[in-house]
């Protein structure tokens, strides 16, 4: 007799296995076919993030921050250290150990929650059905009943055809978490948040890094005075971003790559060691579905959804970077759990786009909620901002000897609602949790204002922008803190 569920679940992602488990813990019979398997053949859940994204790439941050602390701050804190060296083979291995606990973790949160975990490749079918190819049956095809079907099987590195991923001399975002050595020179073509990521990582370990990015300005998706300040401090910290440069060709040998460009009218020549492919990532749709269930798609290979992750097929859902919006890991799950809560509950559950976090992992970090500066001025919303340097504060300076950064918060000029938090420093990821929960609970600046901080924090920087927004920081001169922007 064919096997059947309630829900089938294709993509083991975190956007797939967060539905996974949230549909079984509200009743429903639950499998999850993934097709991911690690470098040495095993089948592992998790998909790009947990093996080839978020967690191995912040493991080799958290490393190349301890040693570029190490070489360059711990002398003017008193720590004297002998000749230092970094164990490339060490590092991988910490990294991927710290890999595989997260991804036997999920695999154990499977078997506690009942979720059938199916290793193979999961193909819609249409009317109810999904076909299963096992990873030890290559040659058979299941046939799975089900009531439900959600779709997250996630994305890939966008692949560029001037500049074709071989493995060795040129690599896309999975190859770069796995270098065997550092390489003395390297290019990185795409300065957004996958290369600045993994610039960042090789540079504090050593290389020498040189970004090529295509637009002609900077990270122009962030507020500009967050990306004014962030392009200073990442070329303080020795990373060379070359905007407006558009890569015309690439050449590999054995020994290294040569990567032709165009920066203006002029015709430039880059030599590396090694080259990333940044450019973005793309929806892993292709295979997916099986032609005859006329499954809708965009023209960019996303597939089409409404508000509540609602595919054109009765039945089937789709979340996480196979639709439309940021794909980020955390927006993915909160979709899984939107939609197994409403096929449990009949009713439709809508996900808060607008206070979906953003973070760039690099030193310093940069991390947003809400919109821009520049977007509501285009919208002609009138916004008043405040602003607070780190430089003031208290905590940051106990913390280094010249604290760079600062925090950002944009209101509606009337009736001071939060509309916007940016902030660039240390620790920055942690912090914008606390915007994001004042923005979901529409929170006013004056509300921030008058909750009381802890001090001395990183979090107080918060604290001090809402106060400024109204023209009274405690730490800094006020006129310089806030200003009114008319709407025009």
């Amino acid at each position: 007799m064919p096997r059947s569920f309630d829900v089938v679940i294709i993509g083991g992602g975190p956007a797939g296995y967060v539905a996974a488990i949230r549909c079984a813990q509200l009743g429903l019979h639950t499998a999850c076919i993934d097709g991911w398997r690690d470098p040495e053949g095993k089948p592992t859940l998790g998909g790009t993030c947990l093996n080839a994204g978020c967690i191995p790439s912040k493991a080799l941050l958290h490393t190349a921050e301890l040693y570029h602390l190490a070489r360059t701050e711990f002398a003017s804190h008193g720590i004297r250290t002998g000749e230092l060296g970094i164990d490339v083979a060490a590092m991988q291995a910490r990294k991927d150990k710290a890999v595989r606990k997260l991804t036997d973790g999920i695999a154990s949160l499977f078997r506690a929650n009942d979720v059938a975990w199916l290793q193979g490749h999961g193909r819609l079918l249409g009317g109810g059905e999904v076909e299963f190819t096992a990873h030890a049956h290559p040659e058979h095809h299941e046939v799975i009943g089900t009531r439900y079907v959600i779709l997250a099987s996630g994305s890939r590195p966008s692949r560029l055809d001037l500049a074709p991923v071989d493995g060795e001399r040129i690599v896309d975002s999975h190859g770069a978490l796995a270098f065997d050595g550092i390489p003395k020179r390297l290019g990185v073509i795409g300065a957004g948040v996958i290369g600045l990521e993994l610039g960042s990582v090789w540079a504090r370990l050593g290389a020498e890094v040189v970004l090529l990015e295509a637009q002609d300005s900077f990270l122009a998706f962030t507020d500009h005075q967050i990306a004014h300040d962030a392009f200073k401090q990442f070329n303080q910290q020795g990373l060379d971003i070359h905007l407006g440069a558009r890569v015309v060709s690439t050449h590999a040998t054995k020994k290294r790559v040569t990567v032709h460009y165009r920066h203006g009218e002029q015709e430039k020549e880059l030599n590396v060691d090694r080259l990333v492919v940044a450019v973005g990532r793309t929806p892993l749709s292709e295979g997916l579905f099986a032609p005859e269930s006329e499954l809708l798609l965009d023209e960019r290979g996303f597939v089409h959804v409404d508000e509540h992750c609602t595919t054109n097929l009765p039945g089937v859902y789709a979340i996480g970077d196979l639709v439309r919006g940021p794909m980020l890991a955390h927006k993915g799950s909160e979709e899984g759990m939107a939609v197994a809560e409403s096929i449990a509950t009949g009713r439709e559950i809508r996900v808060r786009y607008d206070t979906v976090p953003a973070v760039i992992y690099t030193m310093p970090e940069i991390a947003w909620v809400g919109r821009t500066e520049q977007e509501l001025r285009h919208a002609g919303v009138p916004v008043r901002t405040g602003m607070f340097p780190l430089a003031a504060s208290g905590r940051a300076r106990a913390m280094t000897e010249a604290p760079a950064g600062m925090v950002k918060i944009i209101a509606q000029a009337e009736t001071d609602a939060l509309l916007g938090v940016h902030m660039i420093g240390p620790m920055a990821s942690e912090i914008i949790a606390e915007a994001v929960t004042a923005m979901t609970f529409s929170a006013s600046s004056e509300d921030l204002a008058r909750t009381i901080h802890a001090h001395p924090t990183l979090s107080e920087a918060l604290h001090e922008a809402a106060l400024a927004l109204d023209g009274r920081p405690l730490h800094i001169a006020p006129r310089a803190a806030s200003r009114k922007t008319a709407s025009r």
